[in-house]
C-alpha cells in the first residue's frame, strides 16, 4: 500500500498541474457536452497511461542495469524535477476558451494523443521523472506503484472533467494558478527525495 500512495501521489503531482493535456479537458468540458468532455478524458486517460507505462518500464529498466546510468539519471532527474516545480510557480495561466465548435470523436482522439505523445515536455518530464523513480523501488512493488500512477491519471482527469462541467462558471485562471502553486511544491519535494536518493547511492 505504501508504494501504491507514493505512486498515487506522484502521478497526482505529475498530472495535475495545467498543461496541454489539462486545458485540453478543461476546454473540453467548458464548450462541450458532459458526456463528450468524459469521451475526452477517457482518451487522454488512455494514452497518458500509456506514456506513463513506456517510461516506467523502458529507461527505467534499463537504469536497473547500469549503477552509472541511475546515478546520471538520479542526478538529471532531481535538477529537472525542481525545475519544473519551480518553472509553476512562474508560470502564468492562459485566459481558457469558452466557445469551441463540436469536434467529431476521432478529432477528439488524435487531439488526446497529440497532446500527450507529441508533446516533447511530457514525453521528456514522464521519462525523467518515473524512469527515475523506478531507480529507487523494489523490483517487487515496481507493479504497484505504476498502477497507483495509473489510478492517480484515471482519478485526476475525470474528477477534473466533472467539477470543470458542473462548476464552469465558477473557475477563472486564478483558481488554475493555485492548482499550479501546490503542485509545484509537490514537485519540487520529489525532486529534493530524488537528490537525496543520489546523494545515498554516490556514498555506497
Amino acid at each position: 500500500m505504501q508504494y501504491f500512495l507514493q505512486g498515487l501521489t506522484m502521478g497526482l503531482a505529475y498530472v495535475a498541474p495545467i498543461g496541454l493535456q489539462n486545458l485540453f479537458i478543461i476546454n473540453s468540458a467548458l464548450t462541450q457536452t458532459r458526456r463528450r468532455a468524459l469521451i475526452t478524458a477517457i482518451c487522454v486517460i488512455f494514452f497518458d497511461i500509456s506514456l506513463s507505462l513506456a517510461s516506467f518500464f523502458g529507461i527505467g529498466a534499463v537504469m536497473k542495469k547500469f549503477e552509472w546510468l541511475q546515478m546520471i539519471v538520479l542526478l538529471v532527474g532531481s535538477l529537472i524535477v525542481v525545475w519544473i516545480g519551480i518553472s509553476l510557480f512562474r508560470s502564468q495561466v492562459e485566459e481558457i476558451g469558452r466557445s469551441k465548435p463540436v469536434t467529431s470523436i476521432w478529432k477528439t482522439f488524435v487531439n488526446a494523443f497529440i497532446v500527450t505523445w507529441i508533446n516533447p515536455q511530457a514525453i521528456i518530464d514522464g521519462t525523467m521523472m518515473l524512469g527515475a523513480f523506478r531507480v529507487t523501488l523494489p523490483a517487487s512493488q515496481s507493479v504497484t506503484f505504476v498502477s497507483g500512477v495509473g489510478s492517480a491519471s484515471v482519478i485526476w482527469f475525470i474528477a477534473l472533467t466533472m467539477v470543470i462541467s458542473l462548476f464552469s462558471r465558477h473557475f477563472t485562471t486564478k483558481t488554475l494558478r493555485m492548482i499550479n502553486i501546490i503542485c509545484g511544491a509537490v514537485i519540487v519535494l520529489y525532486g529534493v527525495k530524488l537528490f537525496a536518493n543520489f546523494i545515498t547511492l554516490a556514498i555506497h
